[in-house]
């Protein structure tokens, strides 16, 4: 790993760890969805039904006031919250987690469907025209109108230019790269270069274009996606009710170690299934309000039962699909073939096997930041000693170690069959430097048996069915739809928030630095992309919960007034 590498990625870990990864931020993000479910007496039971008549158009005027239908605001949304979360970031956190996280990400969606409902009702109701005569809205205009907080509108409204890139457009176009060249062997550049100038033609034309694209793509990448999930279950049918009682076991207990996964402990797989329920229904987070702000409504209340529907069909429904997908095909504990990214790679002093229990033990503790003397593993308790990570020289031999002084952990799994390579693929002879776990000699890369995670994770699950390879397809496909449409969503995103920063004038060289973060991200390391949306995503959540808790009373009122009303 380069000097530059290590220093981003040590910047962007430490701001994980004060922000997404944080202890307390999946208790205030599941805190504030669970204090409005009680406030508002369980509104996303209570107004199912009525959410689904609204979208249907039965209950409003066709000569409101805004850009678009209920239908088209709402599959803007979804097209801005379906997308690499359900297929990759599934994937990620169970990777993470095990079971358990899957449990956390249905608890997220659940009191994020009141989470979604409260957030689009009130910036619903404080949206604006710009300049331009189109709708302008989002938790920026809440918080200076409603707040009267300036300061803080202007804060999430640049958190929400960061987390387009990092959110919305990076890991988009970085999966779906990832997938075609897995699939189709197509140079991730290439399918980044096509890709992103596709994406220019279509963000050029703004909201309304944006919205019938989202409305004609939304619908098929749904159908595609679930073919091919069902074909997996069907499959797997015996292992299917096993996964489901995993999920709900090892949901206050952590995951635990099994095939190659080390185990995950309650507090990891909380927070890495909270985490990742955001990234993929984005409750909470500010980003969907803005695309319902578009929506031709007489009451902002109507558009915010709309979005009711984006949480259970975005995790409860397809994240739930991907979920068993994966828990039941087995993969996620199965070790496949791949080149190490550096940044999932770990070189450690001394011998370690996941057949020891022992060895597991100690690593388990390792890799969750367990920092007790003795952990728990299938019942029995093991003393912790410590791991440390190796620093010197070592000898390799045709692209093998000659000794036994180091263990290779990737993607958080002792790596088997691990070859040393050279920049042209030939197995590597000679002496190799090792400082704090990197390798540090350049030009060399490591090849081996390792866990996998993110969209490759989905792939290989997607195999194991009647379809064969051809399963894989299905992901690759759905990948692309799920992944350039969100990109389009989060690009409209960006303009609402650079409109209400500096004006108009500034929306067009957004959109072409959006552009050109699309293509470039689809030459960068998976696991640093993800680290880069962990925190953006924090920077706009945290303002924007703590903007609709203020307006508690006033949530409240609106839903009273529109009830009396109809």
């Amino acid at each position: 790993m380069d000097v530059f590498t290590m220093g981003v990625e040590n910047v962007l870990l430490t701001l994980d760890g004060l922000l997404g990864s944080a202890f307390y931020f999946p208790y205030v993000l599941l805190g504030v969805g669970c204090f409005f479910t009680i406030y508002l007496g369980f509104p996303q039971v209570r107004y199912f039904k009525r959410a689904w008549g609204v979208l249907l158009g039965h209950h409003t005027r066709a000569d409101a006031e805004g850009d678009t239908t209920h239908l088209q605001a709402l599959s803007t949304a979804l097209s801005g919250t379906v997308g690499t979360g359900n297929i990759g970031g599934v994937a990620f956190a169970i990777f993470l987690g095990g079971p358990a996280a899957l449990f956390w990400m249905w608890a997220t969606a659940f009191v994020g469907m009141t989470t979604k409902f409260v957030e689009v009702t009130i910036s619903h109701k404080y949206r604006v025209k710009d300049d331009k005569g189109e709708i302008a809205g989002g938790p920026m205009y809440f918080m200076e109108r409603g707040l009267n907080m300036k300061w803080l509108a202007v804060f999430f409204a640049a958190a929400t230019v960061l987390s387009t890139l990092g959110s919305g457009n990076m890991p988009q176009s970085n999966n779906m790269a990832e997938g075609l060249n897995a699939s189709f062997q197509i140079p991730t550049w290439v399918s980044g270069l096509a890709f992103a100038t596709l994406l220019g033609l279509v963000i050029i034309g703004g909201i309304k274009r944006i919205a019938r694209v989202a409305t004609a793509i939304v619908p098929a990448m749904g159908i595609l996606y679930a073919i091919g999930a069902f074909a997996v279950l069907a499959t797997n049918y015996h292992e299917v009710g096993p996964a489901f009682v995993a999920v709900f076991r090892d949901a206050f207990s952590g995951s635990a170690a099994t095939g190659g996964f080390l185990g995950a402990t309650f507090a990891y797989a909380f927070n890495r299934g909270v985490n990742r329920g955001l990234f993929s229904n984005e409750a909470g987070q500010g980003s969907a309000p803005i695309a319902h702000a578009s929506a031709r409504a007489d009451e902002p209340v109507s558009e915010g039962l709309v979005s009711i529907l984006e949480p259970f069909l975005d995790t409860l429904v397809i994240c739930t699909l991907t979920g068993i997908v994966i828990l039941s095909s087995g993969v996620w504990k199965d070790k496949f073939d791949n080149e190490f990214d550096s940044f999932d790679t770990q070189l450690l002093a001394g011998i370690y096997t996941d057949s020891d229990p022992q060895h597991v033990a100690n690593l388990h503790a390792y890799l969750n930041g367990v920092d007790a003397e003795t952990v728990t593993l299938d019942g029995v308790s093991y003393d912790v000693a410590a791991v440390e990570r190796a620093t010197g020289t070592f000898a390799i031999d045709d692209g093998r170690l000659a000794g036994d002084g180091i263990t290779v952990l990737h993607k958080r799994s002792i790596a088997e069959d691990v070859r040393f390579l050279t920049a042209g693929g030939t197995p590597f002879s000679g002496i190799i430097e090792v400082g704090n776990g990197s390798l540090v000699t350049p030009g060399i890369t490591l090849r081996g048996k390792s866990l996998v995670h993110s969209v490759r994770l989905t792939s290989e699950a997607f195999k194991r069915s009647f379809f064969g390879e051809y399963g894989q397809y299905a992901v690759t496909v759905g990948l692309v739809l799920f992944a350039f449409s969100t990109a389009i969503a989060w690009s409209y995103y960006g303009d609402r928030a650079i409109t209400y920063l500096f004006g108009t004038p500034w929306v067009m060289p957004y959109r072409g630095v959006y552009v050109l973060a699309f293509f470039l991200a689809t030459i960068l390391d998976t696991s640093l992309v993800w680290l880069v949306s962990a925190v953006t995503l924090a920077l706009m959540a945290l303002p924007n919960l703590v903007g609709i808790v203020l307006l508690c009373r006033e949530m409240k009122a609106a839903v009273r007034d529109y009830w009396q009303g109809n």
